[in-house]
């Protein structure tokens, strides 16, 4: 009886575990991108690594928008609204930013 009691908390514990890990891939997926972005920077490529990150910032608002609260994971910090309105305007900044100003020694 023990053992099958035993049995039964290891699966909730691994089936909240999985849950947890499933409820966070939208976070994962736009960390990754960012990710790919601060290699293009370091790798001396700062405008395309901004265009990244801001492309990142603007699929986490899209995440955000669409997912619901359950589902985004660490993506949701307030209120839905005041989210969306600042992932998405700090991503449309640094798109904005990214292709304005021009390459050093372009002119």
């Amino acid at each position: 009886m023990s053992d099958d009691v035993d049995g039964r908390v290891e699966s909730v514990r691994r089936a909240r575990k999985m849950h947890g890990f499933i409820v966070s891939i939208p976070y994962y997926i736009v960390l990754t991108v960012i990710a790919f972005g601060a290699v293009l920077v370091v790798m001396d490529r700062w405008r395309r690594g901004t265009f990244v990150f801001g492309s990142a910032m603007l699929l986490g608002a899209v995440f955000r928008a669409f997912l619901p609260a359950n589902r985004v994971g660490l993506l949701q910090v307030r209120s839905r609204p005041f989210d969306i309105a600042a992932m998405a305007t700090m991503g449309g900044v640094m798109l904005w930013l990214s292709t304005s100003i021009y390459s050093l020694g372009t002119g």
